[in-house]
């Protein structure tokens, strides 16, 4: 590729494999995503999907690798767990290594912008879960990732936490333009998130789906209900009738 033309795409796979112990987990990926497109990963246990993550992420040093992938040099991580230090304030977790002058000023304006401007002194474990991830979240694009690589971040959210943040990060989201790659079991959630369902089965992107509804969605769109049932055929599930 000719480097004086930037390259469209925020990541791009060739042949990409990863095993464990011989176990192969991703087998020969290739993929390219465009800058600025959302992502999100479906697949049951066992398909290669947070394989694939920790991969783009760097985080696999224990994993046997072949292949090539290019990733933005700014990335963000998005855990289900929040990992907030317990000893440190909320805005004090949002600023820790960060290297700029208003860190502190800008901390405080992602708080605000999460709903979060009342918590910005108060110690984590004062937090509900939710709150917890919101704090995550504004830790996450407070860096100004050019990719944010989200590990089912709302996981263990109950169902009504888990509608607000969805609609948050898409609010958020609008505003900073990530690239976002999103690991998921839920179908409904990729459905009303992404521009882009992969479907991984034994470590292979068995499915390639482009969601072509706009924002913001709802549930009983006809193509995203056809779409639903395209996907959750794909794991075996039919719908009720």
């Amino acid at each position: 590729m000719n480097g004086d033309i930037p390259s469209p795409n925020a990541v791009e796979l060739r042949n990409l494999s990863r095993s464990f112990k011989g176990k192969t987990v991703l087998d020969r990926i290739s993929l390219e995503i465009p800058h600025g497109q959302f992502v999100s990963l479906l697949g049951e246990s066992g398909s290669g999907k947070t394989t694939l993550l920790r991969a783009l992420a760097g985080l696999d040093d224990d994993a046997e690798g072949q292949g090539h992938f290019k990733v933005p040099d700014k990335i963000s991580v998005l855990f289900q767990d929040s990992r907030l230090l317990p000893w440190k304030s909320v805005v004090d977790n949002l600023t820790l290594g960060l290297r700029r002058q208003d860190a502190r000023s800008a901390a405080l304006d992602m708080l605000d912008a999460v709903g979060l401007g009342d918590k910005a002194t108060v110690w984590p474990e004062t937090l509900s879960g939710g709150q917890k991830q919101r704090a995550s979240l504004a830790r996450s694009l407070l860096r100004s990732p050019q990719l944010l690589l989200a590990d089912e971040p709302f996981g263990a959210l109950d169902a009504l936490t888990r509608l607000r943040m969805q609609e948050l990060l898409m609010r958020l989201v609008k505003r900073e333009r990530p690239t976002i790659v999103l690991v998921t079991h839920d179908v409904d959630e990729a459905l009303l998130l992404s521009d882009r369902i992969l479907v991984l089965k034994g470590g292979r992107i068995a499915e390639d789906h482009i969601v072509s509804v706009p924002h913001p969605r709802r549930s009983h769109d006809p193509k995203l209900l056809s779409l639903r049932a395209k996907l959750l055929l794909s794991f075996g599930v039919s719908e009720r009738v």
